[in-house]
């Protein structure tokens, strides 16, 4: 009986490829769609799990993500101090000047200036250079990608300069720093220099960089930051987390892929459900005539479930190979590094498709039982 219901289902060659590629196309699209919405949210917390050597990050109050800081006073970072708890407190200035190349290219980046003494908050992922060369005076590291986009065509070489707010500086290190939500270029530098790129400012400190003694939680000494200085005092992975909420709840991204993301499920409901079931309903001759001879509802009903597994596996898979292809053939491009098919959107987006098939199985058994095998003499 497996047999002849795989041949029912290949008998009629273009319904079933039909019936394949509208699987498959609704897959690559679901799949494709989720994979880069999730990914571009993520960068949006990407600054933040670059700097490895800081657990808790305290900000102003009102601070709501990476990109809006109000500066703190320079007493709050001897107040985070005074905490118990904490092992070190140090300085992050966050500022967004102009960078321009001796061949007069220009763009703005995103500066962050790293306490003097420690460089706490340096890229430890490095391509060229190394970062404890910012020890030197008028030094930066730069990102890869920043750095392509302000040399273009270009080799990737330590020694360039650059010109920020008319202070000349030059690269000492290239980084592989993860790709921020903007595409700007992620330059390292000293507080103390970084400070004067963006223009002196009465206040200047942007985040307090914080660890906790051994034995103390991150999530335990934020509290006690918080409720001590009255400061906004945020874990590594809440901040982040915080940025992702910022964004899914102020701009149009969601709004946007949703558009998309509803449109592929409708695809997968309509055009495969119906056509499963178009199917089915031009078969009940055959249905029928297996009724006719004996075969029971169970092993009818078993047939067309063998039917739709097959078209999900098959369709399933065929989308899965073409979007783990896109995204194979995109990862090394610097618009869309690090923008990869996540397996937790594999393993939703294929429940839903089986739903989807099994939701078109159900209506098409449901015809078969109450399907009369005197059908096949009429």
């Amino acid at each position: 009986m497996n047999y002849i219901a795989i041949q029912m289902l290949t008998g009629d060659r273009a319904k079933y490829l039909g019936l394949i590629f509208s699987i498959a196309f609704s897959t690559f699209l679901l799949e494709n769609q989720t994979s880069i919405f999730a990914g571009i949210l993520r960068r949006s917390g990407n600054q933040i799990l670059d700097v490895t050597d800081a657990d808790v990050w305290v900000m102003d109050p009102r601070t709501q993500y990476f990109e809006e800081t109000k500066a703190l006073k320079e007493t709050d970072l001897n107040r985070v101090r005074g905490v118990a708890g904490v092992d070190y407190a140090v300085r992050l200035f966050k500022g967004n000047p102009v960078a321009r190349t001796e061949a007069g290219h220009y763009n703005v980046c995103t500066v962050q200036g790293l306490d003097d003494a420690t460089l706490v908050g340096a890229p430890r992922s490095m391509l060229l250079g190394s970062w404890e060369r910012l020890r030197e005076p008028r030094s930066i590291v730069i990102d890869k990608a920043g750095y392509l986009l302000l040399f273009p065509g270009e080799p990737l070489q330590i020694g360039p300069t650059l010109e920020l707010n008319d202070h000349k500086v030059q690269i000492v290190g290239i980084s592989d720093a993860l790709p921020a939500f903007v595409n700007f270029p992620i330059i390292h530098a000293r507080y103390s220099e970084a400070i004067q790129f963006q223009g002196r400012e009465r206040k200047q400190l942007s985040f307090v960089l914080v660890r906790p003694v051994p034995g103390i939680s991150p999530e335990t000494l934020a509290r006690r930051i918080g409720e001590q200085t009255g400061l906004r005092a945020r874990t590594r992975d809440e901040f982040r987390w915080d940025c992702i909420r910022y964004y899914l709840k102020n701009t149009g991204i969601p709004v946007n892929f949703g558009i998309t993301i509803g449109i592929a499920v409708i695809v997968g409901l309509v055009v495969s459900g119906q056509t499963f079931y178009l199917f089915t309903v031009e078969n009940l001759r055959q249905f029928g005539a297996l009724k006719a001879i004996g075969v029971t509802n169970l092993r009818l009903m078993g047939m067309i479930v063998l039917q739709a597994l097959m078209v999900w596996f098959v369709g399933f898979s065929l989308g899965t190979g073409l979007a783990a292809g896109f995204f194979e053939a995109t990862l090394n491009n610097i618009p869309t590094r690090h923008l990869v098919l996540m397996w937790q959107n594999v393993l939703g987006v294929g429940a839903l498709m089986m739903g989807v098939v099994l939701l078109a199985s159900l209506l098409s058994i449901r015809r078969v039982i109450v399907l009369e095998p005197a059908i096949v003499f009429r």
